[in-house]
């Protein structure tokens, strides 16, 4: 089956992390004491995807069995000035984010006498520059043990591997991240092995009062004033009081709603979250609502502009080796036409072959050999 999508989330200690992984997870699994470095292991949480979709298709095929897409969550222990080099808890904790989709850089922007920095000053700039810095030296860390290839027995490839990494480095250690690097698409290949932390995109969350929550507008500036201080000015970005949402998942949600009103807010961090992130990753969503012994509803994560063969093998590898063709009709002309039988009878059912590039909220069934 496919890999799930996963988030890394990253941030100097006493930064928020952990109350906003216990707010993703909408219970508390994380510790969060108020010393640096209460997080002494990743981790690791599996969060639903939202999606109004699914109690919808759920209905027209009568059935309570609703199985949404998912997000694994990485909450790594707090990082440091050093942690490349050991300080803190150190980089080991860094390769437990090396093979994440997507990095989620937790700054914290409110005011807590009673919750310790590290640094004893609160420089939102200063601490995204020193998250950035470590991510940038372990990643030179890993380029360092690579050595050169031969010449006289390597292959094109090697060769090929090893000029990209020589320029990396050297942009690497202009404190240039490798996201930033212009990079054809057979350098990025050729480097994937590496798993380097700052060829990730990032997303930013910055996390405030409830007072600064209420000035929205002002904290908007002062959050883009401070990306554009980094270098960051097109990054994605959300902001959000994780004690907040820490606190209301235990509401309802016409009850969560009437509680952000007040904030001028529409959902939960959580949502605004995962939307930026699939955004962020050109990720669209398509259902299989097969009728099996189980008949469920079911939503999978896929990235824009994949094939029907791609789809085909996130939802199980023998369906991508045994693909004959697929059944696809779009979300709501399923929905119109209340299924497959009837959408089938008035011809709005579209057959199609591997190189069908999958569009979001496709209603999909397989055809595969028996």
């Amino acid at each position: 089956m496919g890999r799930v999508l996963s988030i890394g989330i990253v941030g100097l200690p006493n930064v928020g992390k952990s109350t906003l992984f216990n707010a993703l997870l909408k219970k508390s699994i994380a510790n969060t004491s108020n010393y640096p470095f209460c997080t002494i292991k990743p981790n690791v949480g599996i969060v639903k995807v939202p999606d109004k979709r699914l109690p919808i298709l759920a209905e027209v095929i009568q059935t309570k069995r609703i199985v949404p897409a998912v997000i694994e969550f990485y909450d790594i222990a707090g990082l440091v000035k050093g942690a490349s080099k050991g300080e803190g808890l150190g980089n080991k904790f860094l390769s437990h984010i090396g093979e994440v989709s997507a990095i989620a850089h937790v700054v914290r922007l409110f005011e807590d006498k009673s919750i310790s920095h590290v640094s004893k000053i609160i420089n939102p700039v200063e601490d995204i520059k020193t998250i950035e810095t470590e991510l940038i030296l372990a990643d030179l860390a890993v380029l360092e043990k690579i050595k050169e290839a031969n010449k006289n027995n390597a292959t094109k490839q090697e060769v090929f591997a090893f000029n990209t990494i020589s320029i990396i480095k050297e942009k690497l250690n202009k404190e240039i991240p490798v996201r930033k690097i212009e990079l054809t698409n057979e350098q990025k290949e050729s480097i994937k092995q590496f798993n380097l932390l700052t060829l990730k995109p990032v997303v930013y969350i910055f996390n405030l009062s409830e007072k600064q929550l209420e000035n929205a507008e002002q904290t908007k500036k002062n959050i883009k004033d401070i990306l554009k201080q980094v270098g960051e000015e097109k990054a994605p970005y959300i902001y959000l009081s994780a004690l907040l949402e820490n606190e209301i998942f235990v509401f309802e949600n016409n009850e969560q709603k009437e509680y952000l009103k007040q904030y001028s807010l529409k959902e939960t961090g959580l949502n605004r979250f995962i939307k930026k992130a699939y955004d962020m990753l050109e990720l669209i969503s398509f259902f299989t609502v097969v009728p099996t012994a189980k008949l469920e509803a079911k939503a999978w994560t896929i990235k824009k502009g994949s094939s029907a063969y791609k789809a085909a093998g996130i939802v199980h590898t023998d369906f991508q080796k045994k693909f004959i063709k697929a059944d696809v009709i779009s979300f709501s002309e399923f929905i119109k036409y209340n299924g497959w039988l009837s959408s089938r009878e008035k011809g709005k059912v579209q057959t199609v072959g591997k190189n069908y590039v999958i569009k979001d909220s496709d209603v999909i069934e397989f055809k595969v050999q028996a």
